[in-house]
């Protein structure tokens, strides 16, 4: 029985995420992230910025600022490998970890790297001028995630 639904699966795709499986994904694909955005909230400012895509990747930056103070920064590579998309992140003072592409579609991707500490997933949905970023997996045993609301701003001309 199983293998007449491995037959039927493979002659007629298996969509995962909106997309079938078997298609190559591309960078351009993740072009609704591009742009400048920002979280403001008790006196903390999260600014994350997108290059567009170019090269097979796209380069994110994020800095917090608290009071005035830069308290965290991060550089992100995401990039084209074979025929799918890596989270390549680099945490100020951290190590660098990458996550495999998990899931998209025209307007959210998720991320994931179950061997990962924290977080295991990290996901983005665009919602016109919104974009919403999450983390999200197991801390300590306990199911733990952090939500990041960002608007659009214009990107800094210097």
């Amino acid at each position: 029985m199983w293998q007449r639904v491995v037959v039927v699966l493979v002659a007629t795709g298996v969509m995962c995420g909106g997309r079938l499986a078997a298609e190559p994904v591309r960078i351009n694909t993740l072009g609704w992230m591009q742009g400048c955005w920002q979280l403001t909230s008790n006196g903390r400012t999260i600014d994350e910025q997108w290059m567009a895509p170019g090269g097979g990747a796209m380069l994110g930056t994020s800095r917090t600022v608290v009071n005035g103070t830069l308290t965290e920064f991060e550089f992100v590579v995401l990039r084209e490998k074979g025929e799918t998309l890596v989270y390549e992140a680099h945490p100020a003072g951290q190590f660098g970890a990458s996550f495999t592409l998990a899931s998209t579609d025209a307007t959210s991707v998720v991320f994931e790297n179950l061997t990962h500490d924290f977080p295991q997933r990290i996901g983005y949905r665009r919602h016109g001028d919104r974009l919403d970023a999450w983390i999200e997996g197991t801390l300590d045993g306990r199911a733990q995630r952090a939500e990041f609301p960002y608007a659009r701003v214009a990107c800094p001309a210097k």
